[in-house]
């Protein structure tokens, strides 16, 4: 019966910014204060207190609005939302209403086939974040912490053009990675700094009339909004085949159990009575602003992904994982200026590099050998003077515990310079074909493959110190007479 149905979903994801200060306040915006030290009475709403808009807010805005194509507004209008929350202390949230700074853009992800599809964006708006209520620290009380309440947000509503978990899953990837890239957020959902609602329906294949949604609120986590989606089509869609009616409620998702739970219904739209912010002037957003601000714009995941795949002739594979974190594809872009083929710096960057930052749980920002180091090495490698082996199973080792010295000198140190003398190797290729005569008839017998055992003992004799290519040749020079 699932396959009759088809979903439509939905994402509002709100973004929490990375400023100093709150978005109308001077008060610190920091996470983790002691409950209520990071207030104000302009913060709180008090009588006689006037807003400010945090100017680092338009510009992240509008940062993103260009990450997502999308139309940015000239003159935006500020609203005051009106709602009762307990830790709401004003009784109202500032936040724009009819002209959000960002309009009709979009973010290209990857379909359950692989295949690149665009998610439009129906709008983003700046406003301002509510406290947080805690409900587990007292058994009788719930416990109000206002040190959230003005911590400026972004919010992303997107077009209902999601129509799987996995997509949703791939888009919300995509924002978190975004807003990493613009350096406007940290993209932490367990710390609340990335947060997601999922407007969710169910309707039957073909059909052009959405079904009844519902919205899944505050997920905390990529994973979890993928498998809270999943259920809720599962839900729907057999609530629909018992004859049920689905109602417009907000649920809440239970993670141990893999739940939605009905927490509240809507049988009308709230009535917010936005009216224009009256202690706020319009900010206007020039040209010249947008020309200014896209110049100090970082490369693009999608850009580095497209550039990598093109230009550097990289595997898909490959340019996602380079691509996935920002700090990885800068520490490889830098390391691309030192060498002369991209694809062997990949393999560093995603072999040995983040085989040692996996095992010792550390992020690339706190590697200490930097990319020029590396590039020397990769270095060392093409010119023949030390083989792949040597220099990521020995020299790479000592280059962190002894990050000061250059990867030559340490091979020079250890004995590790490859032999690459024709007339020095001859000897160690002779004395290895005279050990195995029987071996040398099967060769010339066209058992080519065999050369391999030749090519063992040389680096035994030469104690791993001779230049394959130069062996293999000198090998293959000595049978074929």
């Amino acid at each position: 019966m699932y396959e009759k149905y088809e979903p439509v979903i939905g994402l509002e994801v709100h973004a929490q910014m990375q400023t100093k200060s709150k978005m109308y306040s001077t008060d610190s915006a920091e996470y983790g204060g002691i409950p209520n030290s990071h207030i104000s009475p302009v913060s709180l709403g008090h009588p006689g207190t006037l807003p400010r808009i945090n100017k680092t807010v338009v510009e992240s805005a509008i940062k993103l609005g260009l990450a997502t194509h999308c139309t940015l507004t000239e003159e935006n209008i500020f609203a005051r939302k009106n709602y009762f929350y307990a830790d709401l202390p004003k009784g109202y949230q500032i936040t724009q209403d009819k002209t959000p700074i960002c309009r009709n853009g979009f973010i290209t992800i990857k379909d359950k086939s692989g295949q690149e599809k665009k998610i439009g964006i129906t709008r983003i708006h700046m406003e301002e974040d509510a406290g947080k209520s805690i409900h587990d620290l007292d058994p009788f009380d719930t416990l109000i912490d206002l040190n959230r309440a003005g911590v400026p947000l972004l919010e992303i509503v997107s077009e209902p053009d999601i129509q799987s978990p996995e997509e949703a899953y791939n888009y919300l990837t995509e924002i978190r990675k975004l807003v990493r890239y613009l350096e406007i957020c940290d993209g932490n959902m367990e710390e609340g700094s990335l947060r997601c609602d999922a407007n969710i329906s169910v309707m039957l294949k073909g059909s052009k009339q959405f079904g009844q949604r519902t919205e899944i609120k505050n997920i905390n986590s990529i994973r979890n909004v993928q498998r809270a989606i999943e259920y809720e089509i599962k839900r729907q869609i057999e609530a629909i085949e018992n004859g049920e009616i689905i109602t417009m409620e907000t649920r809440g998702f239970d993670a141990p159990s893999g739940k939605t739970i009905s927490m509240r219904t809507k049988e009308m739209a709230h009535d917010y009575r936005y009216f224009p912010e009256p202690d706020l002037l319009p900010v206007f957003v020039s040209e010249k602003t947008i020309s200014e601000i896209q110049k100090t714009m970082p490369p693009l995941p999608h850009q580095l992904f497209r550039k990598y795949i093109n230009e550097f002739e990289l595997s898909k594979y490959d340019a996602s994982i380079l691509t996935d974190s920002k700090p990885i594809a800068l520490y490889f872009e830098e390391l691309c200026t030192f060498v002369s083929n991209p694809k062997i710096a990949a393999n560093w960057v995603m072999g040995s590099i983040k085989s040692y930052l996996n095992e010792n749980a550390l992020e690339i920002q706190h590697f200490i050998i930097k990319p020029k180091t590396i590039g020397q090495l990769i270095l060392l490698v093409e010119e023949g003077k030390v083989s792949h082996s040597i220099a990521s199973q020995k020299i790479f080792p000592l280059l962190i515990s002894q990050p000061e010295k250059k990867p030559l000198q340490i091979a020079q140190e250890n004995n590790w310079i490859q032999e690459s003398n024709q007339d020095a190797l001859l000897d160690f290729v002779n004395k290895a074909i005279s050990m195995y005569p029987e071996k040398v008839a099967e060769y010339k017998s066209g058992k080519k493959g065999i050369i391999g055992l030749f090519m063992g003992e040389v680096m035994k004799l030469s104690k791993g110190k001779a230049d394959p290519k130069v062996a293999n040749h000198l090998i293959q020079e000595i049978l074929e007479k």
